[in-house]
């Protein structure tokens, strides 16, 4: 394999130079549209680099259906990496994947091994998710069944060391169910899983952060993930990738380039080297080509506007807060994957509002007057003194519906105030 042009060694050279590196969401169901979208992210201006995000069928296993709708010209919403085989997804690849510009896989499996031997056997060599941020939002897999699928996969996957290359994998565990998820949690689990990769092999991760309701808080939480990170990966190359917010985004355009002017604005403050975007289409449809291109300029020049802060943000205890999560999971065993199973069954992760059989409920937030997120109850969460906690807070049918709307209609009352567009 050559290894010049590997995700890893691109993203070692940007965080070197302090760059922010822009990465779009983007995943097409036919090989000639998906090759078109890499070559306009490639050549959209700003340092990118591409993705691969695969189809619904593709990231639950379920290949037979992608193959029926392949057959049947059907639109997919994704690239079907393992459908289409490795020498299709070469010849797609071919002359579009350079050392300037790497490509990542996007999924969404609980059971990820079918996927990343095909990314691998295109010769591929950087995928993200993880066994609890892939599992608790998007199904019913069982825990435990998808730790030992990911600790599976994540094995096979560091043994494309052996070739010269250094697989890289991203913990999605800052993006859980999108919103309404206090940040000492997001950076908890998006740290051991870097650690579940890093015990299984891995020695490039990246941990990510979704932004949230309050630019202050976010920044907090970012710079808490930066020393958590530096203290539990010794040894381990590491970087931090920042989300556009994940929840409900805004419906007028101004509104949606606004609020992806701000993550990347917290990107670059927090340190961060890599920001997925979203687009002005998020709200209606999927974005096109050009959506995803219009979404990479944006953030690059709101990101080039300002420096990474040299002042601290305020200490509301995230930082802290997540320790006490991540030391009490990892008390549970040495095998940190036996550990985040242990953790669920217990309610030491937790996570608010999520469905899963595996997930303990007993969680609460809501957004405060100020904009912050805050803890509404804790269940077992094993924290000592909540962040923010300012007594009981019952959260309302009625509130939570406002509270899944609060950044898109925070945005939209903005942009319905200003005149000029950001693009």
């Amino acid at each position: 394999m050559n290894t010049d042009g590997t995700f890893h060694t691109f993203m070692a050279r940007a965080a070197r130079a302090g760059e922010l590196v822009v990465q779009p969401r983007m995943g097409f169901g036919t090989v000639g549209r998906m090759r078109a979208g890499l070559l306009a992210t490639r050549d959209a201006g700003p340092r990118t680099i591409g993705t691969l995000t695969l189809d619904s069928y593709t990231r639950i296993g379920d290949f037979a259906a992608a193959a029926r709708a392949i057959h049947a010209g059907d639109e997919l919403n994704g690239y079907p990496i393992v459908n289409l085989g490795p020498q299709v997804t070469k010849e797609m690849l071919d002359g579009v994947r350079t050392p300037a510009f790497p490509v990542q896989v996007r999924h969404g499996s609980a059971t990820p091994g079918p996927i990343i031997d095909a990314l691998v056997a295109a010769g591929l060599d950087a995928t993200e998710g993880g066994p609890i941020s892939y599992c608790l939002p998007y199904g019913r897999t069982p825990v435990n069944r998808s730790v030992a699928a990911w600790r599976e996969a994540t094995r096979r996957f560091a043994e494309l060391a052996s070739t010269g290359a250094t697989p890289h994998l991203e913990s999605f565990g800052g993006c859980m169910l999108g919103q309404l998820c206090p940040p000492s949690l997001l950076v908890a689990i998006s740290v051991l899983e870097g650690m579940f990769f890093a015990q299984n092999g891995i020695t490039s991760v990246s941990l990510s952060y979704a932004q949230q309701t309050h630019p202050g808080q976010d920044e907090e939480a970012v710079r808490a993930l930066h020393d958590i990170a530096a203290d539990l990966l010794p040894g381990i190359s590491w970087h931090v990738v920042i989300y556009a917010y994940m929840g409900l985004y805004p419906a007028t355009r101004r509104g949606s380039l606004e609020l992806l002017a701000a993550a990347a604005r917290l990107a670059r403050r927090g340190g961060a080297t890599r920001l997925i975007v979203k687009t002005p289409a998020e709200s209606s449809q999927i974005p096109s080509i050009e959506d995803n291109v219009t979404a990479l300029r944006v953030a690059a020049a709101a990101a080039a506007a300002v420096t990474r802060s040299a002042t601290e943000p305020e200490c509301t205890g995230i930082e802290a807060e997540a320790r006490q999560i991540i030391t009490r999971v990892l008390d549970l065993h040495d095998d940190i994957g036996r550990a985040l199973t242990a953790a669920c069954a217990l309610g030491f992760l937790d996570v608010p509002y999520c469905l899963h059989p595996d997930n303990g409920g007993r969680t609460r937030s809501y957004i405060a007057g100020d904009g912050h997120l805050r803890w509404a109850a804790t269940g077992t969460l094993p924290v000592l003194e909540p962040t923010g906690r300012t007594g009981s807070h019952r959260m309302t049918s009625a509130e939570l519906l406002r509270s899944l709307s609060y950044v898109r209609n925070r945005y939209d009352a903005t942009a319905g105030r200003q005149k000029e567009p950001l693009s």
